[in-house]
C-alpha cells in the first residue's frame, strides 16, 4: 500500500503574491499585443482589398477606353478614304473656280473687285481673294478692317473654304506679321489679326466624317508649322526672353500650336511660363486647358496670387472648377487690399507729389472696375455685394470730373481787351522768356509813327518820340489811354506831319523808339 506523502507545515504552498502579478501585467501585454497584430492586419487585408478593387475598376475603365479607341480608330480608317475623296472634290471644285477666275481676268470687275459696304461683299472680297490663292491680299485686306472684326468671323471660314489648300494659305497670309513681323515700319500690332485667321481656319480642316477628333492637315504642311513654331521661339530668346515677349504674340503663338496640332509636350515649361506672363489676357484660361496644362493649373494659381494678380487667379479659378479650393471673394478683397497699400504709398512717395493724388485715385478706380466686373460675370454678388464699391468708384470719377472742369471766368482772361482795338496778342507770347519785364516807367501817350498821326494843334511832343515804324499795328483812335494797341484820341485841329518824318529813330531797341525793351516787342507781336 503506497504512503501519502504530507507537506510540511512549515512551507509555503501557495504562489507569492508578486509572481501573480508579473504573470498577470505578462498576460494583460500578450493580450494588447495581439490585438494591435490583429488589428494591423486587418487594415492591411482592407487596404488591399481597396486597392485590388480600385485596379480592377481601372482595369474596367481601361478596358471599355481600349475598346472605344480601337473602334474610333477602325471607324478612322474606314473613312479614310471617304474623307480623302470629299477633301480632294472640295480642292478640284477650287482649282476650278480659281482657273475661271483667271480666265476671267479683268473682264468681270464687278465680281474682281466687288462692293464691301456690306457683310454680302465683304464675304464676296473675301472669297476673291482665296480663289485666287491671293494670300498677301487677304491678309493685308483683313488686317485693315479692324472694326469689322466680328463680322469676319463668321465669314473667313466659308471664304477659306473656297482655298485649294486653307492650311498654306493662312500660313502665307499671316507670314507678313508671324513668326517675325518683317514689315519695315511696324505702326500697328497685327496679332489680332493672325489669331483671326487661324481661329477661323479650324472649322475649315475639320474631318467632315469624324469631326474634331481629326484635323485634315496634310504631312508637308504640318512640318511648315513646326518649323515656324520653332522660328519663334528662337526669336523669342532674341527679343530678351519670355519676360519681355508681348502677349498678343504669345496668344498667336499658342493658336498656331492648336490649330495645327503641333503642342510639344517636351515645351509645356515653356507654355506654362508663357502662360503665367501674359495672364491677364482673356483667352489664357481656356487656352493653357487646350495646350495640356490642366495639371499644372492649381500651381498656376497659387504663383499669381502671389504676385498680387488675384483678379487673373479667379479667372482661372473658375475656368478648372477650383473654387472650393481658392475662394474667389477672399482673392478679390485681397487685391483691393492691395491696391489701396499701393495708392497709399504713392501718396506718400515725395517723387510723385505733383500728380500723387491723381495716380493713386487711377489705381484705386482700376481695382475697383476689376473686381466689380469679376463680381458681375461670376455672379458672386450674394457674397461680395457690389453696391459700396460702385459708390466708391463714382466718387472717385466725380472729383476727377471736378478737377477736369475750368476755373471761372475772372481777370485771367487778359487778351479779351483786345478785341476791339485790333489783332489780339499771340497765345505764347507770354510765355517767352523775358517777354516785357521792363524797368522804364511807362509812357504818358502811347504815340503811332510820324507818318500815319495826327497831332494836335499846340502839342508838343516830347524827345524820345514813341512809335513803332512801319511795324506798328493797326489801332483804334478811340481806345483808352496807353494801351499797346491804341493811340491817343484826336483833338481838333489836328496838326499834320510831311511824309517824311522829320526826326531820327533810335536804335538801342531794334529800330524802334518807345522807350521799351525790344524784348518786348518781339514778344508781343511775333
Amino acid at each position: 500500500m503506497g504512503s501519502i506523502s504530507i507537506p510540511d507545515p512549515g512551507e509555503s504552498t501557495q504562489p507569492s503574491f508578486d509572481e501573480f502579478q508579473r504573470q498577470t501585467s505578462l498576460m494583460t501585454s500578450c493580450t494588447l499585443l495581439w490585438k494591435e497584430l490583429s488589428d494591423h492586419f486587418t487594415s492591411l487585408e482592407q487596404t488591399l482589398l481597396k486597392k485590388s478593387d480600385e485596379i480592377k475598376d481601372k482595369i474596367k475603365t481601361l478596358d471599355t477606353e481600349t475598346k472605344a479607341s480601337l473602334a474610333s480608330l477602325e471607324e478612322r480608317e474606314s473613312t479614310m478614304e471617304n474623307s480623302v475623296a470629299i477633301a480632294l472634290q472640295k480642292v478640284e471644285a477650287a482649282v476650278k473656280a480659281a482657273a475661271a477666275v483667271a480666265g476671267a481676268g479683268s473682264s468681270d470687275e464687278k465680281e474682281d473687285k466687288p462692293d464691301v459696304d456690306d457683310s454680302e461683299g465683304l464675304l464676296l472680297k473675301l472669297k476673291s481673294f482665296c480663289v485666287r490663292m491671293d494670300s498677301l491680299g487677304f491678309g493685308g485686306f483683313v488686317s485693315s478692317r479692324k472694326k469689322e472684326m466680328e463680322s469676319m468671323r463668321d465669314q473667313i471660314p466659308v471664304a477659306l473654304a473656297a482655298c485649294a489648300d486653307p492650311a498654306r494659305f493662312v500660313l502665307e497670309a499671316i507670314s507678313e506679321v508671324f513668326p517675325v513681323d518683317k514689315r519695315k515700319v511696324c505702326m500697328n500690332d497685327l496679332s489680332w489679326a493672325c489669331v483671326l485667321i487661324l481661329e477661323s481656319l479650324v472649322p475649315v480642316m475639320v474631318d467632315p466624317i469624324v469631326g474634331k477628333s481629326r484635323v485634315l492637315v496634310t504631312p508637308s504642311v504640318k512640318k511648315t508649322a513646326k518649323e515656324i513654331a520653332e522660328q519663334w521661339k528662337e526669336s523669342l530668346e532674341q527679343r530678351g526672353g519670355i519676360e519681355t515677349v508681348k502677349p498678343p504674340d504669345v496668344h498667336t503663338f499658342f493658336q498656331h500650336l492648336l490649330t495645327f496640332g503641333i503642342v510639344n509636350d517636351d515645351d509645356l515649361d515653356l507654355y506654362r511660363k508663357l502662360v503665367v506672363g501674359s495672364a491677364w489676357r482673356k483667352q489664357m484660361p481656356k487656352l493653357a486647358l487646350s495646350l495640356g496644362l490642366a495639371d499644372q493649373m492649381p500651381d498656376m494659381i497659387e504663383e499669381l496670387i502671389s504676385r498680387g494678380q488675384q483678379v487673373d487667379a479667379v479667372h482661372f479659378i473658375h475656368e478648372v472648377g477650383l473654387v472650393d479650393r481658392f475662394p474667389p471673394v477672399g482673392l478679390l478683397k485681397s487685391f483691393l487690399k492691395d491696391a489701396k497699400k499701393v495708392a497709399t504709398s504713392i501718396l506718400e512717395d515725395p517723387n510723385n507729389s505733383s500728380r500723387a493724388v491723381h495716380l493713386a485715385a487711377r489705381k484705386e478706380q482700376s481695382a475697383l472696375k476689376a473686381v466689380i466686373k469679376c463680381i458681375e460675370e461670376y455672379k458672386l454678388e450674394g457674397e461680395f455685394p457690389p453696391e459700396n464699391l460702385k459708390k466708391r468708384l463714382e466718387h472717385l470719377e466725380k472729383v476727377k470730373m471736378e478737377k477736369k472742369r475750368p476755373a471761372a471766368a475772372g481777370p485771367a482772361n487778359k487778351r479779351t481787351r483786345a478785341s476791339n482795338v485790333g489783332p489780339m496778342p499771340p497765345a505764347k507770347a507770354g510765355r517767352i522768356t523775358n517777354a516785357y519785364v521792363s524797368s522804364f516807367p511807362a509812357p504818358p501817350t502811347f504815340v503811332r509813327s510820324p507818318s500815319h498821326t495826327q497831332y494836335p494843334a499846340g502839342y508838343s511832343v516830347p524827345p524820345p518820340v514813341y512809335g513803332h515804324g512801319n511795324r506798328s499795328p493797326p489801332t483804334n483812335p478811340y481806345a483808352a489811354p496807353y494801351s499797346p494797341e491804341a493811340a491817343a484820341p484826336p483833338l481838333s485841329p489836328p496838326l499834320s506831319y510831311p511824309g517824311t518824318p522829320p526826326m531820327s529813330y533810335p536804335t538801342a531797341y531794334g529800330g524802334y523808339g518807345n522807350g521799351m525793351p525790344a524784348a518786348y516787342q518781339q514778344a508781343y507781336y511775333r
